[in-house]
């Protein structure tokens, strides 16, 4: 599967783009703050629906602009697929694939695929806990469609319990059916959620330390720990059993909606334990960690982009990465960076088709390549 062209009208800092890509390695150079992710971030909302930086729809659209319209054109199986998404402030979001509307989004996430690797990804280590639930929910429902609308239907649910524990606290009704009505649903939607979560976790790990063992060089323990309120314990005991601190707090205090990651790094948290070189490394071999997986389930190479990803890592390790992709594993990558010459070099490394790009003010001009 590849993206064979893009184009783009009103989306970020673009008023209209056209681009066709090589169906291997295209990189874009240029300074920072020119649009070079705002071009990964396009991709990105052709596969996933949405932006990877900015959720709110709206303020993707070009300052002072009514709508956006992003297009791609793919391949997949030996078979074209065209995409298209427009936005308009006034009327919300349109999603086709061939020119048919998707009924619900939902059926479109996993059609395409897709790994960003990007500086954003350092919220996984150093934010809370629903950072590390957004990943693990993103990539599961990318190829376990069945996972995302039992999440969707969770949190309808869990939002309708939390109104009504807070409707008691304002006028101290209490309707005790309908909370058993409630827990009923989260409890059967909440333990599928669970076990999805920790297969996926404990299927990833290995994979993981595989990655970062050889993209760091060096003999370093990395896990991942995945931590419920369902680990060992009956979700619908645990409902009950909170009940009254969850009338006092006016939420639900116990579920998957409180689940973490936790990302360790020698026996210890990396947020306390890693250089920044190290936090860079980690979160590379989890990403990989995650084509990986998502291939072998899909059967479909995952589209990879990789934004402003070699700073802060040293020659060696960059070396080790570059290795790595150059692997026929890797179907067709975006690369984003500052530095030409470092791109350049990559480039006569990977010994690989491409394209190379310059981006400079929303404006982009190919300037190399090689079938």
């Amino acid at each position: 599967m590849f993206l064979k062209h893009l184009s783009a009208i009103n989306f970020k800092s673009y008023s209209q783009v056209d681009i066709d890509f090589h169906s291997k390695l295209n990189c874009f150079v240029g300074d920072n703050g020119q649009g070079k992710t705002n071009l990964l971030d396009i991709i990105y909302y052709l596969s996933i629906c949405k932006s990877a930086f900015n959720p709110t729809d709206s303020q993707n659209i070009k300052h002072s602009e009514e709508f956006f319209i992003i297009q791609g054109q793919y391949e997949r199986d030996g078979n074209e697929e065209n995409i298209f998404c427009a936005v308009k402030v006034s009327e919300g979001k349109v999603f086709k694939r061939n020119g048919k509307d998707y009924p619900r989004l939902a059926d479109h996430v996993g059609l395409l695929p897709l790994v960003i690797i990007s500086p954003a990804d350092l919220s996984l280590i150093i934010e809370g806990s629903e950072e590390r639930r957004k990943y693990v929910n993103g990539v599961i429902s990318q190829f376990d469609r069945i996972y995302l609308e039992e999440l969707i239907r969770y949190n309808r649910v869990l939002a309708q319990r939390n109104k009504l524990l807070k409707d008691i606290g304002d006028r101290g009704n209490l309707s005790e059916d309908l909370f058993e009505v409630l827990d009923s649903q989260l409890v059967a939607m909440g333990e599928a959620i669970y076990n999805k979560r920790k297969d996926f976790v404990d299927k990833l790990i290995p994979i993981f330390q595989k990655y970062y063992s050889i993209i760091s060089g060096i003999d370093e323990k990395v896990k991942l720990v995945y931590q419920s309120h369902l680990d060992g314990e009956d979700f619908s005991n645990l409902l009950a059993n909170s009940f009254a601190k969850d009338r006092v707090l006016q939420f639900t205090s116990v579920g998957v909606h409180k689940d973490d990651l936790t990302l360790m790094l020698n026996d210890r948290p990396i947020k306390k334990e890693g250089s920044q070189g190290q936090q860079k490394t980690y979160l590379i071999a989890l990403k990989l960690a995650q084509f990986e997986f998502m291939q072998s389930v899909s059967k479909v190479k995952p589209i990879l982009l990789l934004d402003d990803i070699f700073d802060k890592l040293d020659l060696s390790r960059v070396e080790n990465f570059i290795k790595l992709v150059s692997d026929d594993g890797f179907g067709q990558i975006f690369i984003t960076d500052t530095n030409k010459d470092r791109l350049t070099d990559i480039l006569e490394r990977l010994h690989s088709g491409y394209k190379l790009f310059r981006v400079d003010s929303g404006n982009v001009e190919e300037i190399a390549g090689k079938e």
